[in-house]
């Protein structure tokens, strides 16, 4: 995994306690965006911590050009919850999931494997939260609406559950099916929408007007 901060004792302070993980290796440090970018062009890495708020290219940026390579790693972006803009906008840039500064070693080191394993960070009912917070303050995204018509109506009903923040069990008790029917048709809907995990499917329910806030 990779660390990108513009402050160095942020940077050493999460090389030094992944260090001490037997199944995480840290395998370069970056202090920008573009350096980041640069790094992973020599080196390979699965998760990247990435901040925000940092000169020269910032967390965002780099993690929409991360998104566009083959086989990118997960982004995991630090962010204060008081910046629901930033952590919406590192969601909608395709990070995996984000969180705070200050959150406990042993927090980040799940986080870490978790992502690593592919999944998101974020629950999304935590996602949901942050989506409620900001939505009054971001207009839809050009196009996202249309893309619904890719899904089937049952494809639609579930991701509709998931941005509710329901898990896959709850989904089938709601819709009165099997849970592996449920597994299905997420699958089959994250496919035709191109998106990477639950979280990017909760941000698009809202960018495409599939659900509204508090709805």
């Amino acid at each position: 995994m990779a660390v990108v901060d513009d402050q160095p004792l942020i940077r050493a302070g999460f090389s030094m306690v992944l260090a001490g993980q037997d199944d995480i290796e840290v395998v370069g440090e970056a202090e920008n965006g573009q350096q980041a970018l640069d790094l992973l062009d020599e080196v390979d890495a699965d998760v990247v911590i990435m901040d925000v708020r940092m000169p020269v290219m910032d967390g965002i940026r780099a993690t929409e050009r991360l998104m566009r390579r083959d086989d990118p790693p997960g982004v995991l972006v630090l962010t204060t919850f008081d910046d629901d803009e930033d952590a919406f906008a590192a969601l909608r840039a395709g990070a995996g999931g984000f969180l705070l500064k200050n959150a406990p070693a042993d927090e980040v080191v799940h986080a870490i494997r978790v992502l690593a394993a592919g999944e998101s960070v974020v629950a999304p009912r935590i996602t949901r939260l942050l989506l409620d917070r900001v939505s009054d303050r971001l207009a839809p995204a050009n196009g996202q609406s249309e893309r619904l018509d890719l899904l089937t109506g049952r494809e639609r009903d579930v991701l509709g559950l998931v941005a509710r923040g329901l898990s896959n069990a709850e989904i089938a008790a709601e819709l009165y099916v099997a849970e592996a029917t449920v597994k299905t048709h997420l699958g089959n809907l994250m496919a035709k929408l191109h998106l990477r995990d639950r979280a990017q499917a909760v941000v698009f329910a809202y960018e495409s007007g599939l659900v509204r806030p508090s709805s």
